[in-house]
């Protein structure tokens, strides 16, 4: 029996020159939506005993530990990531540790891209395409937000001081990666402070 050719949406994409800082897409991973009450103590530890990740019910923040991580959406939702070759058998551990619990465990593996940006400038370049204020307070390392970049819905996650992954539905994948590579390339830098010197033309 054939193995499924998992692509991802910006399969055949390579990595774009020019720029100040990288831009690449993360490798297919496994995604899980999960729901349930983030107040039973019992949905809490059958997530731990299956990903090993205490659940982040603190709002706008995310846990990982080894090759999972888990950011929160919101109060009774949060986004499981795991290696591909793993995504099965995390979700029958999830429907089986939750069994009897009023919860929703979803394969959600092809519905989003995520596009990493790693570099000096990447919160300048992201702050041309949303209204938050990636520069001040409440965006330390594990930080998730949902936005509007570009026009378009998306999430954020900061990794680190200069490394964010942006995740977008996968029917804008081309647009948001258009948007960054125009708005990322050398020249285009934005300086909030201090003298602004315009690119000769």
């Amino acid at each position: 029996m054939a193995e499924p050719d998992y692509r991802s949406a910006l399969h055949g994409v390579g990595e774009p020159a020019g720029l100040a800082l990288r831009i690449w897409e993360m490798p297919p991973r496994g995604t899980i939506d999960l729901r349930g009450d983030a107040g039973n103590e019992a949905f809490r530890a059958g997530v731990k005993q299956v990903t090993g990740v205490d659940l982040p019910i603190t709002p706008r923040t995310s846990a990982a530990w080894g090759e999972i991580k888990i950011l929160w959406l919101s109060v009774d939702q949060w986004l499981i990531i795991c290696p591909r070759g793993r995504l099965d058998e995390t979700i029958g551990g999830l429907e089986s540790a939750l069994k009897g619990q009023h919860i929703a465990v979803t394969d959600v593996s092809d519905m989003r891209a995520v596009i990493r940006l790693e570099g000096e400038g990447v919160r300048e370049v992201l702050l041309k395409g949303c209204s938050l204020d990636l520069l001040g307070d409440g965006y330390e390392p594990g930080t998730v937000r949902r936005v509007r970049f570009a026009e378009i819905a998306a999430l954020i996650q900061v990794i680190d001081a200069q490394t964010i992954e942006l995740y977008v539905f996968r029917s804008y994948a081309h647009y948001a990666w258009d948007f960054l590579t125009a708005t990322a390339r050398v020249g285009a830098q934005v300086k909030l402070f201090g003298e602004q010197v315009a690119p000769a033309v």
